[in-house]
C-alpha cells in the first residue's frame, strides 16, 4: 500500500486528468519498473501517462503539493537505470510515450518540432518525408523517444559529422521542477539572446525539468554513402586509423565504430546468420567506418579507397571489406546494432560506452 501522500496526489491526479491518465495494475506497469537489460529494478504504484503538456504541468504542480517524487520515463531503453524508479515504492513514473503530435515542419528552415513522445525512428521518417535527415540514430531508434534522448544528450552512431542530441536541438518546451512550462521553440540557428537555457536542460535527465517537445535541426541528405569493415591489430591502430579518416575525409566521415573481437564473438554466437559477412576475417578487432559524399558514389568510393590504402601501407589496417550493396552496408551496421543486444543475451555487463 503506497503511503497517504501518494495516494492523496494520485486520487488528484484521476479527479482532475481522468483515469485514463494513469495505471495502476502492476501487470501493465511491470515494463516499466525494470531497465531494459534487467539490470535495476524498482517498485512504483502507478504510472502516469500524461498526453499534453498542461497535463505534465498539472502533475508536477500536484506532486509538489503532496511532495511525492516523480520519475520521467521515455522509451526506457537507457542502459544505466537512470528512468527505473528506486525501490521504496513512494514514486511514481511519468511516462511521455503518449505525447507523439508532430507539431510544425519548416523545410526551408530544416526544422521539425516533435513532441517528446515521438520516437526517434519515426522522427527519422518524418525528416525523411520532407527530403532531409534527422542524423541522430542509435540501436533502440524503435523505442527511445526524442524526450529522452536529448534528457540523457545521447550520442548516437554519427555524433563525429553531427555531434550529440545537444548539438542537433535549436529549442525547448519544459516543465520546470514547480510545475510551470517554459516554451523556448525557436528555430533560430544564431540565437544570443540571454541564457541558454536550452543547454541547461539538455543532458540534465529529467532533474532540473521535464521535456515535453522540441526543435530539431535538420541537414541536407548525402548524395551516397559507402560503408566499410576493416580489420585492425590494435586500439593504438583503430586510433591512428580514425586519425587517417579525418585527415583525409573531414566533416565527410560520419560513422567511426570501434568494436572489439569479444563483443564481435557474442553477435556471432548469438545472431550467427547476422555475423556471416564477417567471419572470414577472423576473430579480430574491426573498425565500421562510413563515408558520405554530397556528390555522388564516385567521391565516396574514392575517398574510402584512398583511406584503405593508406592504412593498409602504415600497418593500421590489416584487410577490408567494402559495402558493395546498400542492403550489405545495412548488415555492416547491423551487426554493431545488435552488440548490446548479444551482451544483454550473455548476461548482465558493465557498459563503459
Amino acid at each position: 500500500m503506497p503511503a497517504a501522500p501518494v495516494q492523496a496526489f494520485l486520487g488528484e491526479v484521476e479527479n482532475q486528468l481522468g483515469a485514463s491518465c494513469l495505471k495502476t495494475d502492476p501487470d501493465l506497469i511491470a515494463t516499466h519498473l525494470v531497465d531494459w537489460r534487467g539490470r535495476y529494478q524498482g517498485k512504483a504504484p502507478a504510472v502516469l501517462f500524461p498526453n499534453s503538456t498542461q497535463q505534465v504541468a498539472q502533475i508536477v504542480q500536484l506532486a509538489v503539493k503532496h511532495r511525492v517524487g516523480l520519475v520521467p520515463q521515455g522509451g526506457n531503453t537507457g542502459l544505466t537505470g537512470a528512468s527505473v524508479p528506486d525501490n521504496s515504492g513512494d514514486q511514481v513514473v511519468l511516462s511521455l510515450t503518449k505525447m507523439q503530435a508532430i507539431r510544425a515542419v519548416d523545410p526551408a528552415n530544416k526544422t521539425m518540432t516533435l513532441e517528446a513522445g515521438v520516437t526517434l525512428a519515426k522522427a527519422q521518417e518524418v525528416a525523411d518525408g520532407l527530403g532531409l535527415l534527422f542524423p541522430l540514430t542509435l540501436p533502440s531508434r524503435g523505442s527511445a523517444t526524442i524526450g529522452g534522448n536529448l534528457a540523457t544528450n545521447c550520442g548516437g552512431t554519427a555524433v563525429l559529422r553531427y555531434g550529440n542530441a545537444r548539438a542537433l536541438c535549436l529549442g525547448l518546451e519544459v516543465v520546470t521542477a514547480s510545475g510551470e512550462v517554459w516554451s523556448g521553440l525557436r528555430g533560430l540557428r544564431k540565437d544570443n539572446t540571454g541564457y541558454d537555457l536550452r543547454d541547461l536542460f539538455v543532458g540534465s535527465e529529467g532533474t532540473l525539468g521535464i521535456i515535453t517537445a522540441a526543435v530539431l535541426a535538420l541537414s541536407p541528405k548525402p548524395a551516397a554513402l559507402m560503408t566499410a569493415l576493416a580489420k585492425v591489430p590494435s586500439v593504438e591502430s583503430a586510433v591512428g586509423l580514425l586519425g587517417l579518416a579525418q585527415s583525409k575525409a573531414a566533416p565527410q566521415l560520419t560513422g567511426f565504430e570501434f568494436m572489439t573481437a569479444s563483443a564481435l564473438g557474442l553477435v556471432s554466437q548469438y545472431f550467427p546468420a547476422l555475423a556471416q559477412p564477417i567471419q572470414g576475417m577472423g576473430s579480430a578487432d574491426l573498425v565500421l567506418l562510413e563515408i558520405s559524399s554530397p556528390t555522388g558514389e564516385a567521391e565516396a568510393v574514392s575517398l574510402l579507397e584512398a583511406i584503405l590504402s593508406e592504412a593498409f601501407e602504415l600497418g593500421l589496417a590489416e584487410d577490408a571489406l567494402v559495402a558493395q550493396s546498400i542492403q550489405q552496408a545495412q548488415t555492416f551496421w547491423d551487426i554493431r546494432d545488435h552488440i548490446t543486444l548479444a551482451s544483454s543475451e550473455d548476461g548482465h555487463q558493465i557498459k563503459h560506452d
